[in-house]
């Protein structure tokens, strides 16, 4: 398939600036993967949606304050992103304009909290920066850092925790697992009473997830690798969830990502690794039976999953219609629930 068959007419307006007020609150669409209907209802009516013995999949993966701001000498300032640790105390990140962060340059952080020094420049651009703070690295950065908000989202955000789920917990995403956002305390426990298992992998998410297809062959797309974690518990909970004929929900396509990726493995079991699961219409799901999914960027990898796990006309007319019913779209946005 092309890429240019994966667009969709977006008015700039209904890209979601901020997040709702209530969590929960946001509008849900629900589409049949068989005949393609449609319905119109809120997110706390999922628990309508599911029964007791289906289970749910969330990823509890949490985004690093990545976005911090390196001072010179001089007083001129640089952006950096963290993306990768490396090693103790060297990460990879980022930097803007590249031409400010050459080899051998130094930066201070938060009035002197934390310093860095430039120590590689990597293929690609990337820069290696060696930091040196006085206490936990976590901590400081938790207060000097800045959310990673995707580029389509231009107001500031005034509550960190609003881009955190309410259950994140594994430090190491570089973006949050935005389907996972819709979910509050209150409605997880009234899932756990009606029945519902909820079960938890981490993958953790990469700034690559905003990485554009390039190619007009989609097959020809290089996919970028991230880190996943299948813990025992969560194993066992999806294999007795199939054996008693439950069904098993991904909430957001990291999760997705996570479990097809081990289930390409053979058994669902324990495991740990790097997964560059590119997943396109006229793959084969190996485990998932539903997907809670926010609305994508057109011509993305995850417009894309999604086309392949509810069929490509009934994806693609889910997206008009919600562009049509004025749905908010992507990170802050509303949600889908195809089964």
């Amino acid at each position: 398939m092309k890429k240019s068959d994966f667009y969709y007419d977006l008015p700039e307006q209904l890209i979601a600036q901020v997040p709702l007020e209530q969590r929960d609150e946001s509008r849900l669409m629900t589409l049949s993967r068989q005949s393609g209907e449609i319905k119109h209802r809120h997110f706390y009516d999922i628990v309508d949606m599911l029964k007791a013995g289906d289970c749910l999949i969330l990823n509890d993966t949490r985004v690093l304050p990545a976005r911090i701001y390196g001072t010179r000498t001089t007083g001129a300032v640089v952006e950096f992103v963290l993306l990768n640790q490396h090693e103790q105390s060297v990460w990879e990140c980022l930097a803007g304009p590249g031409k400010k962060a050459k080899v051998g340059d130094r930066f201070t952080f938060g009035d002197g909290v934390m310093r860095g020094e430039v120590i590689d420049v990597l293929e690609g651009g990337n820069r290696l920066v060696h930091f040196e703070h006085e206490n936990d690295f976590y901590r400081t950065l938790d207060m000097i850092g800045q959310m990673p908000l995707p580029p389509y989202i231009k107001e500031k955000l005034e509550d960190k925790e609003r881009y955190q789920t309410v259950y994140s917990r594994e430090l190491g995403s570089a973006a949050a697992p935005t389907a996972g956002l819709h979910f509050t305390p209150e409605l997880l426990k009234r899932l756990r009473d009606k029945g519902v298992n909820i079960g938890y992998v981490t993958l953790h998410v990469g700034l690559g997830t905003f990485r554009p297809v390039k190619e007009e062959d989609i097959e020809q797309h290089k996919m970028h690798t991230e880190h996943y974690r299948m813990p025992r518990e969560t194993a066992e909970l999806i294999n007795r969830t199939k054996a008693e004929g439950g069904r098993v929900i991904c909430v957001g396509t990291t999760s997705c990502r996570t479990v097809e990726s081990v289930a390409g493995r053979g058994a669902i079991e324990e495991c740990s690794g790097d997964t560059g699961i590119f997943i396109y219409p006229g793959y084969k799901f190996k485990c998932m039976d539903g997907l809670i999914t926010n609305f994508h960027l057109p011509e993305s990898t995850l417009i894309m999953l999604v086309s392949a796990f509810a069929g490509y006309e009934h994806t693609m007319n889910a997206y008009r219609t919600a562009v049509a019913e004025k749905y908010r779209f992507f990170s802050f946005g509303d949600a889908m629930l195809i089964m």
